[in-house]
């Protein structure tokens, strides 16, 4: 390819600026996994050296079906900063976000350090503090969202934002299995789900990211918030939208979408 990585990454970073930006057909091939999170891995580095603070990880491309429209057989993975959290009940910006949609998730938060490249869902759950109602809040730089695998990879996931709820749930005695989900926007039904939905069970998707992050010689942090998947489809959002999430064990997390700057 004649476009270099570092070229691609930075074009993605110029695109937070709010213009969207064409596919990278011209630098990535559609399912490049090493080239997408060797352009991502450039933005998190730059990222970091600007300040930021990496408290996580996002697990996407959970559901098959959304795997077989992007010709792949697999999730991904971004990074999750400080600064990406919104409190629960607290406001999205507008002029932070370019196309974003929202989905509820169930979110784990690490009571260890964690790495493991035979990780099972049940040595995951032992390194677990507690789960909690999530929202993620996605965005893609790439126009219209025309996104390969490779798009997504590189754009960190096509990550925005992310939401927790209040109520801390230890494992123990939740079934994120069955448990199901209501995304509602402005009082009416927008999503439906369950935790079936995220790779069979939220755990397997926490499982799989730890396994993955680990062969690229990564861990997860004691602390750290692991989003594991939408447990139904992503809803388009617009300014002035009210968006709440209820998971059945796991309470309700909420957000607002700012109408202005």
């Amino acid at each position: 390819m004649s476009i270099s990585y570092v070229d691609l990454a930075g074009r993605l970073r110029r695109a937070y600026d709010g213009a969207t930006i064409s596919p990278l057909r011209d630098g990535l091939e559609a399912t490049d996994i090493e080239g997408a999170y060797a352009v991502q891995s450039i933005n998190t580095a730059y990222w970091e050296s600007q300040g930021r603070r990496i408290v996580g990880r996002k697990v996407g491309l959970t559901a098959e079906a959304v795997q077989k429209q992007l010709g792949v057989d697999r999730p991904d993975f971004g990074v999750l900063f400080a600064d990406m959290e919104i409190s629960d009940g607290g406001q999205l910006q507008l002029a932070k976000v370019i196309q974003p949609k929202a989905e509820a998730e169930v979110a784990l938060i690490m009571a260890r350090d964690f790495a493991d490249e035979d990780a099972t869902p049940e040595a995951f759950a032992d390194a677990v503090e507690f789960a909690v109602a999530a929202i993620e809040i996605v965005d893609s730089r790439i126009a219209d969202w025309k996104i390969t695998f490779a798009d997504t990879v590189a754009d960190n996931g096509s990550s925005a934002f992310f939401v927790l709820g209040k109520d801390r749930k230890p494992l123990s005695g939740l079934d994120l299995y069955t448990c199901g989900m209501a995304l509602d926007i402005n009082g009416k039904l927008a999503s439906l789900g369950a935790g079936v939905a995220c790779l069979g069970h939220p755990l397997n998707a926490a499982a799989w990211l730890a396994r993955t992050l680990a062969a690229r010689g990564e861990s997860l942090k004691r602390g750290d918030v692991v989003l594991t998947g939408a447990l139904g489809p992503m809803a388009a959002i617009k300014p002035g939208d009210q968006v709440r999430a209820q998971i059945g064990g796991l309470g309700s997390v909420s957000f607002s979408f700012a109408r202005g700057l």
